[in-house]
């Protein structure tokens, strides 16, 4: 019989404890606020690795059909089908683009068909605010992004209102902000991301922007279930996202609560000087979103992910990526790859994983619901927080064959990309380990079996398809 899951939360800090050292509450480097009695998102004093919410550790999966989840119309039935997959966390991006014909900019429009920066268009801030209450109600935790580069390039620039030839609250002469960005966001031409005081400084640019940040702060808060990322895959100037970073922290502090805030860089490598801007500042960045190493594959995707949790061993924050590249009709891998990537994640010690919206990942479709329900089997014999990377115990393994999760008194997740086989070595198991298959593909349980203590086991995948396998101590927790 699997632990229950109030004995592993209760054992879940002593577990990792015997492996891992990081700062506790009380240290220099603890929250001033103790989440647990506040109830809000934040790292888990007890793995900080991980997220808390309510008081608890909590694992984060998720997938959706849209980013900017705000402007969908069918928002409720959508998060009514997360929640019901196992499903608790989602990326909104605040984005206004007309990709789908339904989206609304933030400001008022006049009769001349201009639009006026100072005043806003209720319809985009209810829309958001119905986001917020409805997420929050089903306990899904949100990860708001505040600019996305693609909304300010190309097509998107042309009808925007920020455009300065589409408002009257500013000139182009007094912001350097020209008619036309038909060039990829990556070449970093638009002043709009320059704008900062320790950049070019345009006021009157800045004051505008200042006031939307100011608007989405007021709103999220207060409440409990929200994360901060500044930027879209940026490759820009690191002040804009220091200073936006600096920005929300401030205001949050005035509140008199705390805002946990990320940068996500757009290089493919986590080991490239973008990313450092992140990792190196763990004072202004509460976590981190890795979402670019899903451009990785196979071995590399995991080395790429393990080399980030060395880097920051000595001061452990949530990882979080937030999108999962990878379906057969996108660009960016396979189905297959999307899957592996996520999964690799969830083993790997990810805080956060989540397919990216389709057609460049699985978004809500059936393989990445029995994805998700497939990862909250797992969490229910053996939670990821309670659990560390342990590839050293796999023998008879090639590169990219099976990826090993391992709590010190046996317990263990192990996931297997491919149908194969490897060793694990149990030699110093004290007891028996009850474990049980579970179908990535299905999101189904498979056989049981029991593997002996003081020995090595052959673990070999029951059929075709993707695998996992999850299992704990006969008895439970010691």
């Amino acid at each position: 019989m699997a632990p229950s899951r109030r004995d592993l939360l209760a054992s879940a800090g002593a577990f990792v404890a015997a492996a891992v050292t990081w700062p506790r509450p009380g240290s220099a480097h603890a929250a001033a606020q103790t989440p647990a009695a506040t109830g809000r998102i934040a790292p888990w004093s007890g793995n900080p690795w991980y997220w808390e919410y309510k008081g608890a550790p909590v694992l984060l999966l998720g997938g959706s059909k849209d980013d900017n989840l705000f402007q969908i119309p069918d928002l409720e039935a959508h998060l009514d089908e997360m929640r019901a997959a196992g499903a608790n966390y989602i990326r909104n991006t605040m984005s206004d683009r007309p990709d789908g014909g339904f989206e609304v900019y933030p400001f008022a429009r006049l009769a001349d068909g201009s639009y006026d920066l100072a005043h806003w268009n209720p319809e985009y801030w209810t829309r958001f605010d119905r986001l917020l209450a409805l997420s929050r109600a089903r306990d899904i935790i949100a990860q708001i992004e505040l600019w996305d580069r693609f909304d300010y390039f190309r097509h998107n620039w042309t009808p925007h209102p920020y455009n300065p030839a589409n408002t009257r609250t500013y000139t182009a002469e007094a912001t350097g902000l020209a008619r036309d960005y038909p060039n990829h966001p990556g070449t970093n031409e638009q002043p709009f991301f320059y704008s900062t005081p320790t950049q070019r400084h345009i006021a009157p640019l800045l004051a505008v922007q200042q006031r939307f940040a100011e608007a989405v702060l007021a709103r999220t808060l207060p409440q409990p279930h929200v994360l901060y990322c500044i930027d879209n895959e940026t490759s820009g100037d690191e002040a804009w996202g220091a200073y936006w970073a600096d920005f929300i922290r401030t205001r949050a502090a005035r509140a008199g609560v705390t805002a946990h805030v990320t940068e996500m860089w757009d290089d493919h490598d986590l080991k490239g000087s973008q990313h450092r801007r992140t990792f190196d500042h763990p004072d202004r960045y509460a976590f981190v979103d890795v979402s670019q190493n899903n451009h990785q594959k196979g071995q590399a995707h995991w080395d790429n992910f393990q080399w980030v949790r060395q880097h920051l061993a000595a001061r452990p924050r949530p990882l979080n990526t937030v999108k999962t590249y990878g379906s057969d009709e996108g660009p960016y891998g396979t189905d297959l790859d999307g899957l592996q990537r996520w999964w690799r994640h969830l083993v790997g010690g990810a805080a956060a994983m989540r397919f990216h919206r389709p057609k460049s990942g699985l978004g809500l479709s059936p393989r990445a619901v029995n994805a998700i329900r497939a990862a909250r089997k797992l969490e229910s014999v053996a939670p990821p927080w309670t659990l560390l990377p342990a590839n050293e115990k796999l023998s008879d393994r090639g590169p990219d064959a099976a990826y090993l999760a391992m709590r010190p008194d046996g317990a263990c997740a192990l996931f297997f990309p491919a149908p194969g086989s490897v060793g694990l070595d149990r030699t110093g198991a004290a007891r028996p380990l009850q474990a049980r298959w579970i179908s990535i593909d299905t999101g189904e349980w498979g056989a049981a079996v029991t593997w002996p203590a003081r020995t090595r086991v052959e673990v070999a995948t029951p059929g075709p398809g993707l695998w996992a396998i999850v299992g704990a101590p006969a008895g439970g927790p010691p």
